[in-house]
């Protein structure tokens, strides 16, 4: 509502006449209508056109202050004062004159906006430097630069062999078949020794990620860390460092030996994939999509240094063949990156696991998109999906030793088992739950040589053994005061078990 004004008289409504006294009483006892200033009459006014009438006021008010362009310029000056500038000119500036308060015209010669500053070299100051990552602990390390060191106390035995030599003076037969061991596994029920370098430090600076040992024999330990380094360790006799392996930028976040063991696969954030040469160290090729890899994955039934597979942060199962030379030209240590011979898109999500099944015809494969799909080896086409709206992302995954089966770290604190015999199905009998706590940790688990023992740590620093049979939890033993993020039963003996965790500590344990 407004009220508007009608001033038909100077003191009232037309043909009246009021004295000084009449307004004051007017002031004291008006009605409807009447105001000390005339005659008032309500009119109904919509807001819209209320605003309507507004924008046009104002649009009168703006339409006769235009803005103006600056003077073209002579054609025939190029720089200077007076240059051709065409309809390129600046518009004038608006500013408010300090004495009138009135706006005035300022143009861009006026206000200082085509003044050359020179700045004398004294005066500029230099550019910093860029910090160092000496808090990173590898700050002298190239992702194209790799290094290794021998660090035990001898290379070489009184016949010139290696630590790649199974030792055969121990009280027990590392060379013997699984078969005739006829082995009956126990759980651990002590802490037996912690590896150390030979300066006394810990196992590693930053946290364990991968613990592997050597193939059939265990008579090496291999270990993996967030500081960008891999360690051998000697499992028997000093237990001592052997070799340290150096090439990577950023954290480790899957290894794997060759069937042998005479070559290992690192996989690093730094979107690198390194093959090693696990007597000498050298490495003997890098592998790259320029997507950070999460697991790695020898075929078993591949020659040394043969094919392997990938899982990509990209969705994507990347497989590489190191033997076959790529087009592109060796690089000066003579090392050439492969290209991939295929590739097997069907995951939603970051793929976690790779673990070969059925001979090692198939391979299955977890991802962050919480499936599970079988693979035929290069096919690339599933043959296979198992996804659940009540399944978690299987962040770990191990092959059982003696039963058609892959054993599942899930991120709902349970170990999920799925059978890989002629039908790859969930196992809905088998559920590890309740006695550990991996708390966002992708905490690696395995099994005993016998199927019997499940081991895994958990986030509050323990290291749990369940029962295979009746899924039932055994033992917990307090294995650090942070969490325990990678155990790995040995291959050959009944008890023992060595864990990792976030200090860098790698104890063993009977």
């Amino acid at each position: 509502m407004s009220l508007v004004p009608s001033r038909n008289g100077a003191n009232g409504p037309p043909g009246t006449t009021r004295s000084a006294d009449l307004v004051q009483d007017n002031l004291k006892t008006s009605t409807k209508g009447k105001v000390p200033t005339g005659f008032a009459q309500e009119i109904a006014l919509s807001e819209q056109s209320f605003r309507n009438l507004h924008r046009e006021e104002q649009d009168k008010a703006a339409s006769g202050k235009k803005r103006k362009r600056e003077t073209k310029g002579d054609s025939g000056v190029v720089f200077g004062a007076g240059a051709y500038k065409g309809p390129w000119a600046k518009y004038e500036e608006r500013r408010i004159d300090s004495d009138s308060g009135e706006e005035v015209e300022v143009s861009g010669s006026e206000d200082g906006s085509d003044v050359e500053v020179v700045y004398e070299e004294d005066a500029i100051a230099p550019m910093p430097e860029r910090p160092t990552l000496a808090g990173t602990g590898y700050e002298q390390i190239s992702a194209d630069k790799e290094s290794t060191v021998f660090e035990g106390s001898q290379q070489y035995d009184y016949q010139g062999r290696t630590y790649m030599h199974v030792p055969q003076d121990l009280d027990i037969d590392l060379t013997a078949d699984f078969e005739s061991l006829n082995l009956k596994c126990y759980t651990p029920k002590k802490h037996i020794h912690t590896f150390r370098t030979q300066a006394g430090k810990e196992a590693h600076d930053k946290a364990l990620t991968t613990l592997r040992f050597f193939p059939n024999s265990g008579h090496l330990l291999l270990s993996a860390a967030t500081d960008g380094r891999v360690k051998l360790w000697d499992v028997y006799h000093d237990r001592e460092l052997l070799r340290s392996y150096t090439g990577h930028t950023k954290s480790i976040v899957a290894t794997d030996f060759s069937a042998d063991g005479t070559h290992f696969l690192t996989a690093s954030y730094d979107r690198q994939m390194k093959l090693w040469d696990t007597e000498t160290g050298t490495c003997t090729g890098r592998f790259s999509t320029g997507v950070t890899p999460h697991c790695i994955r020898f075929h078993p039934d591949q020659p040394s240094g043969g094919e392997f597979l990938a899982g990509m942060h990209d969705n994507k199962i990347i497989q590489f063949d190191p033997r076959l030379p790529s087009n592109d030209t060796p690089n000066k240590e003579g090392k050439i990156r492969s290209k991939p011979v295929q590739e097997y898109d069907h995951h939603l999500g970051p793929v976690n696991t790779l673990t070969f099944t059925d001979q090692n015809r198939r391979f299955i494969t977890t991802s962050d998109d919480k499936s599970l799909r079988a693979w035929e080896y290069n096919i690339p086409v599933p043959i296979k999906l198992i996804s659940d709206p009540s399944m978690f992302p299987l962040v770990q995954a191990v092959s059982h030793p003696t039963k058609p089966a892959v054993l599942c770290q899930s991120a709902d604190n349970t170990i999920q088992v799925f059978n890989t015999g002629e039908k790859i199905r969930a196992n809905r009998k088998k559920e590890f739950r309740g006695g550990h706590n991996i708390a966002g940790y992708a905490v690696q688990l395995d099994v005993s040589p016998d199927g019997g023992i499940v081991v895994t740590g958990d986030s509050g620093g323990n290291l749990t053994c369940y029962d295979y049979k009746t899924c039932k939890m055994w033992q917990k033993l307090q294995a650090s005061d942070t969490a325990v993020v990678a155990t790995a039963f040995h291959p050959r003996e009944s008890s023992k078990v060595v864990t990792g965790d976030l200090n860098g500590v790698i104890k063993y344990w009977d």
